[in-house]
């Protein structure tokens, strides 16, 4: 299928204050380190959103702002139209980013103490927000059955009861493992967290990221008692490139939790989102559609890419195969190296910043997560230097 948009351009991102590739020396990475670590991706943005920006720019007022009508209209049309999702204006509360609100459903929905359910490996700061709040972190480790990973239920309900669980974070797709949760997977969580008077905060920053044959299901739109418990935290920082415009989309039908919610924001101080990241989201949500299937489509080359590369020249590692995100959760348990040892060979002798499965939690031991949203040549020279260390590897030990 012919794309529109030239995704094989390398657009060089150093000195411009990318924490991805300007920050290196800074965090003790080692001088020439090609990043394919942090979730942003090497493209720009769609037009669409690089125009409307312009466009603010040239008017040259950046005044106190907020969003209008039109702004949940297109937000509607994109949930409704690609998720079957009627979102309602009353349910939306506009924050920084995710983390933001994943921090600030923490804080407003439990008490120091209480216990706090996430699901690892997942997205590092889960953990780092319900330890730095007081709260008690409990795991429900997912269980790989070698092809893919699995829910333990049975562990998951038991973990609520024993530790009084009040509150649960889902990462919906899954963060690093790549998993698209099927509709009786939610289905089963959401019933076990009614059964227990759970609230459960869903990530679904990933959710415009699925492969072939496989769909995103909104967790609060799957039933109206699940909408009953759930704060939906999404954002076009992932799907369109925007991350530094800190604006998110979080929605909450249940009055009481979102006034909970939203009184822990004003806690912080936090008011209005800036007139940038409103324009963009906006834009992006109205114009970058086409922009989004033609992406979504490069990616999937590049992750054919990766597959390939492994199976032919790699096959020490293995490729986790995703099902959404464009993250991918490679094990390296084969190479024979503890943890310390494979982040010092990634990083010293493959020349790579990957992100360590260990700093995902439980379950992490011996795997990398690869960022493949990069023009394909930048995968292949990573690639390139993965194998060369991977070959010199027996000699070097």
């Amino acid at each position: 299928m012919t794309m529109k948009y030239d995704f094989d351009k390398i657009t060089d991102r150093r000195n411009t204050n990318s924490i991805k590739f300007d920050f290196a020396s800074e965090r003790g990475k080692p001088d020439g380190i090609l990043p394919l670590w942090v979730a942003d991706m090497d493209f720009p943005a769609p037009p669409c959103v690089t125009e409307a920006l312009v466009e603010k720019s040239r008017h040259g007022i950046f005044g106190y702002s907020e969003s209008k009508g039109d702004y949940f209209e297109v937000l509607h049309n994109w949930f409704f139209n690609r998720f079957d999702w009627d979102i309602r204006p009353e349910w939306l509360v506009k924050t920084p980013g995710v983390v933001f609100a994943v921090t600030t459903a923490i804080r407003a929905l439990t008490e120091k103490g209480d216990a706090v359910l996430i699901q690892q490996p997942v997205y590092y700061p889960f953990s780092e927000s319900v330890r730095v709040n007081g709260r008690k972190l409990v795991v429900n480790q997912l269980v790989s059955s070698g092809e893919k990973y699995l829910i333990d239920f049975e562990d998951f309900e038991q973990k609520i009861i024993r530790n009084g669980v009040k509150l649960f974070v889902l990462c919906s797709p899954h963060n690093p493992v790549g998993r698209v949760w099927t509709e009786d997977e939610l289905v089963r969580l959401g019933e076990i967290c009614r059964k227990h008077d759970v609230i459960v905060v869903s990530d679904e920053i990933h959710a415009d990221f699925t492969y072939p044959g496989h769909r995103h299901l909104v967790f609060a739109g799957i039933r109206p008692s699940f909408s009953e418990i759930a704060v939906t935290c999404t954002a076009p920082t992932k799907t369109f490139n925007l991350a530094s415009l800190q604006i998110s989309n979080i929605f909450i039908e249940n009055a009481e939790i979102r006034r909970k919610f939203r009184r822990e924001i004003w806690k912080c101080g936090y008011s209005q989102p800036g007139i940038m990241g409103i324009i963009a989201c906006q834009a992006a949500y109205a114009g970058g559609g086409e922009w989004l299937e033609d992406l979504k489509q490069y990616l999937a080359g590049n992750l054919d890419f990766l597959r390939g590369f492994l199976l032919e020249k790699l096959p020490q590692i293995r490729l986790v195969e995703p099902e959404g995100t464009y993250l991918a959760w490679l094990d390296c348990r084969a190479l024979g190296l503890d943890d310390k040892k494979l982040e010092d060979f990634v990083e010293n002798r493959a020349g790579l910043w990957l992100d360590p499965g260990t700093l995902f939690g439980a379950g992490g031991e011996g795997f990398q997560r690869i960022n493949i949203a990069c023009p394909r040549a930048f995968l292949k020279q990573a690639l390139d230097r993965l194998e060369g260390a991977v070959n010199r590897l027996p000699a070097r030990l």
